[in-house]
This record gives structure tokens, C-alpha cells and sequence, in this order.
């Protein structure tokens, strides 16, 4: 198991293909690693609503929605969940955040999964309120804690997608 250096830090393959910690882009001495490895794993659908989104994880920025009327923030969606508001724009998230749940996955239920079994699927609240699902990273199930502070890193599993995960700070 990797283990999670202190800060912001990037998942990236090395040469045999395996995920390694890097620094992140706000870290001037992190070096970039090209992506060597085809990516076999089912992929997020981009569309107009979430682009936002995913332009900012390629960045390695957390973008969340955030209501112009009442400034209630949101993962993604075409209204306010509070006031019906469809107006908004999306803005800098913190990246911090805590283990709201968790489980441990053990069972195959896609190919492109079966030699990460078994892993943890996590539903982190973020310090501005919205809930992701995503990876818990340099932690073993077992070390997961309900309320357990975590912070964003980013794992650039193609050259067009970066997906959020979290580890422990």
C-alpha cells in the first residue's frame, strides 16, 4: 500500500503502469509524469451540466455549483436544492472534507475492478456541504473512521480525465 504524504498530491502511472504519489501542480517541485498506460475502467459521461466539473478536476480544482440567490452549494444539478434557484455559478472548493460512509467492496461486479478487489467506495462530505462519492487513497478499509478528515488528490487516469479521490490528512 502507498502511503499518503502530507499535502496535496497527484496519482499518477509510472512507466510499468503502476500508481504512483507525485506532487501537486500548486507544489513547483512536482514533476509530471506521462500516462503510459491505457485506461480500462468505465469513465465519467461528460455533458453540458457537469463539464464545469470535470474541466476543473483536469485542472485539479474541486468546482462546485453555488447558488447566486441563496449560496447554498452544490455537487452538480439544474436548480438550488434549497430555494428552486436555477440560477448559479461554480466556484473553488476547499478539497477538505470528512468520511460521511463507506464500504468495502468485495465482490466482482465489473472486470475492469477485479484486481483492485477489494476496495472502498466512500461518500465524503465536503467542508462546504455537498457529498462526492469517490476512493479513499492510502488507506486501508480497515482505517477508515466515520468523520475521518480527508482532503482531495487527483488521480489522471487519461490525458482527458482526472478523477477526484481522498485521503486521509
Amino acid at each position: 500500500m502507498v502511503e499518503s504524504p502530507p499535502g496535496p498530491f497527484v496519482l499518477s502511472p509510472d512507466a510499468s503502469g503502476s500508481r504512483q504519489c507525485r506532487g501537486s501542480s500548486k507544489d513547483p517541485d512536482a514533476k509530471e509524469l506521462a500516462i503510459t498506460t491505457e485506461y480500462s475502467k468505465p469513465l465519467p459521461e461528460v455533458t453540458d451540466e457537469n463539464r464545469p466539473f470535470w474541466e476543473g478536476c483536469q485542472r485539479h480544482e474541486l468546482l462546485l455549483q453555488k447558488c447566486t440567490q441563496c449560496g447554498h452549494y452544490r455537487h452538480t444539478g439544474p436548480a438550488c436544492t434549497e430555494c428552486w434557484s436555477a440560477d448559479s455559478k461554480w466556484e473553488p472548493a476547499s478539497g477538505k472534507g470528512v468520511v460521511y460512509s463507506w464500504i468495502e467492496v468485495h465482490q466482482r461486479y465489473n472486470r475492469a475492478f477485479e484486481d483492485d478487489l477489494p476496495y472502498n467506495v466512500a461518500i465524503v462530505e465536503l467542508a462546504e456541504g455537498p457529498r462526492l462519492v469517490a476512493n479513499v487513497t492510502g488507506a486501508g478499509s480497515q482505517d477508515i473512521q466515520p468523520a475521518m478528515a480527508v482532503e482531495v488528490v487527483w488521480d489522471d487516469v487519461t490525458e482527458e480525465v482526472t478523477l477526484p479521490r481522498f485521503a486521509p490528512v
